[in-house]
């Protein structure tokens, strides 16, 4: 039995690439939680695309013991966040599980947009946040200019901001001394009924679903019977673990206390993020308010390049469901590209890490169609309809109006790129908000049609701000507009994977992108192909792919002029004949090449 006042529950929040793993790699290394020889970069990253890429993808758990220098021992539960605005689902969940935050920012680059966003959670869930300098050895480290950054712009008192580097361990045992002494217990009543928040659920081949519980108050047991609040499930305890990262069994888990349990749980959807577990026999009065559910904002769809793959691309979709429960799926087909699924992700990162993870951890070669976001199309009869794929847009004429999600969006950018931040933001359709300035950088937010933002901006932001920029975003809602649908036709074919919404102002311009695009990627046949962009009947953009000529004339030696006439009419009949039966291949790579739009 561990007392209260003996236990710390953190998580570390930072933006993108300003060390939150690195410095929970020195927490486990300098508290011996792991064995030296087991010790790994990114320790708590289990994923091989989280390494490859650097990032934090998951949000992970760690129990580490520190001999404090009061002479106590405390049991400090680490929750490593991801900094990505995709996966600010798992921020804001992880949260909830604990009392305070470390707030890591690079002492070299200061406050960005994530950083801000992750604080403004940590501090809606009543943390206590403790700032941390992070990479104050290298060179343009400037921690007296971060210091009133985060003072100016979050408003947090940083005169005791710590200064460390994660790379090569200085600072760190502060950093430990200020988790016990800075940070508060956790609360909680021992002889209480059980109430555990579901924190989190992934899918272990040998063991089911394991679940992650923050205990809040009472006892739980192994074989204990406990009941899900939520859908009612009721599951017998088999095993009940901490993670050290590995898992360590452990006889019970009392109030304050992070852990895991397996029951022969089969699916991850019967365990929903957020849900409160108790007893079956001495259950609470009341659930936990748990979370919102995440809400995809952009879809794609995902077809097997060879239609025999598509029940190994559905095994893979569903395992992956398991694991990520802010991901959704269902079927479809395409005339174009066989049979498919329809999928939603919280973001093009999140869209990104799917695919790859889908490619590679079950070996599938995979069509992506145009990322597209979800409208409201108001039918004449009163009635709403969400639109999810642009080919399944209803007949105009039964429509009132259509329209389509905005979000309000925070860039923070140096003072020299501001004007091209600006006339970016403006190209997309944007409503300037508000602009201030932190020191010599400014603060933009701007109100933006969440479809502009999804096909290349962020992409674009770099760009135009040589990497500086940092970009976070949130939904506001829905706004009319004068959206249309466009088609591309190939030889006079409509193509259903590259029809896409587009503003009517701009729908010439990405037309005729769009074809100067393919009349490069698509192959040249033995008859002339026309591709073309239009807008119901109206085609408002067109080019032409040249025909391959064969020389049919080659084998005419001399003789009368006829002959030669002969030949190239009875071509021209051909290559005729040809056109109207001809079927045009348009190659895998065309497909992805295509949708990978550049304004």
């Amino acid at each position: 039995m561990i007392e209260l006042s003996r236990i710390r529950n953190f998580s570390i929040v930072a933006h993108i690439d300003h060390g939150k793993s690195t410095l929970a790699d020195r927490l486990i290394q300098l508290t011996g939680t792991v064995a030296e020889r087991d010790m790994k970069e990114q320790m708590l990253d289990a994923m091989d695309i989280e390494r490859e890429r650097g990032i934090t993808i998951k949000a992970n758990t760690v129990r580490i013991e520190y001999p404090a220098r009061d002479g106590q021992t405390y049991i400090l539960n680490l929750i490593d966040t991801p900094g990505h605005v995709d996966f600010a689902y798992e921020v804001s969940r992880s949260m909830r599980a604990v009392e305070g935050s470390l707030l890591v920012v690079d002492a070299s680059q200061g406050v960005e947009a994530q950083t801000l966003a992750n604080v403004y959670q940590a501090i809606d869930a009543d943390h206590e946040i403790v700032p941390v300098l992070n990479k104050i050895d290298l060179p343009a480290a400037d921690p007296d200019r971060v210091k009133a950054q985060i003072e100016d712009v979050i408003g947090l008192d940083a005169s005791d901001a710590i200064p460390i580097s994660a790379k090569s361990g200085l600072g760190i045992p502060d950093v430990l001394e200020a988790i016990v002494t800075r940070l508060p217990p956790p609360k909680g009543d021992r002889d209480a009924p059980l109430k555990a928040m579901l924190v989190d659920s992934w899918y272990d081949p040998y063991l089911g679903v394991v679940v992650l519980i923050r205990v809040m108050d009472g006892v739980i047991r192994k074989g204990d019977r406990i009941k899900m609040m939520q859908t009612g499930a009721i599951h017998g305890i088999d095993k009940l673990a901490v993670l050290k990262p590995q898992m360590i069994d452990s006889p019970e888990l009392g109030p304050g206390e992070i852990g895991i349990f397996t029951g022969s749980i089969k699916q991850v959807r019967d365990t929903r993020v957020g849900d409160t577990i108790t007893h079956e026999k001495k259950p609470c009065a009341a659930p936990l308010p748990g979370f919102k559910p995440s809400v995809p904002v952009v879809f794609c769809g995902l077809f097997p390049v060879d239609a025999n793959d598509f029940e190994d691309l559905r095994d893979a979709i569903e395992k992956l469901a398991l694991n990520d429960a802010s991901f959704t799926h269902e079927m479809e087909t395409s005339a174009a590209l066989g049979f498919g699924f329809r999928c939603g992700f919280l973001g093009l990162l999140h869209l990104e890490v799917i695919r790859d993870r889908l490619e590679r951890e079950y070996d599938l070669d995979l069509i992506t169609t145009a990322p597209s976001v979800v409208y409201h199309v108001h039918m004449r009869d009163g009635t709403m309809r969400e639109l999810h794929n642009p080919a399944d847009l209803p007949d105009l004429t039964h429509v009132a109006h259509i329209e389509e999600p905005r979000i309000k969006a925070t860039i923070l950018v140096p003072d020299e790129y501001l004007g091209d931040v600006l006339k970016l933001c403006q190209d997309r359709r944007g409503e300037q908000l508000e602009l201030t300035y932190a020191g010599s950088r400014a603060m933009v937010v701007y109100d933006l049609p969440l479809n502009e933002v999804v096909f290349d901006f962020y992409d674009r932001l770099k760009s135009v701000t040589k990497g500086y920029a940092s970009f976070d975003y949130q939904m506001t809602g829905y706004r009319e507009d004068t959206l249309v649908k466009m088609q591309i036709l190939v030889n006079d074919e409509p193509v259903d994977a590259l029809s896409m919404m587009v503003h009517r102002d701009r729908a010439e311009m990405r037309g005729r992108a769009m074809c100067e695009k393919l009349k490069d990627l698509i192959p040249r046949h033995m008859f002339k192909i026309p591709v073309q962009a239009a807008i119901g009947g109206r085609v408002i953009a067109r080019e032409t792919i040249a025909a391959l000529r064969k020389d049919v004339t080659a084998k005419c030696y001399g003789g009368d002029v006829t002959r030669k006439k002969k030949l190239l009419e009875k071509q021209k009949a051909g290559k005729k004949k040809m056109r109207q039966f001809g079927k045009v291949e348009i190659p895998q790579q065309a497909f992805i090449s295509a949708l990978k739009m550049d304004s």
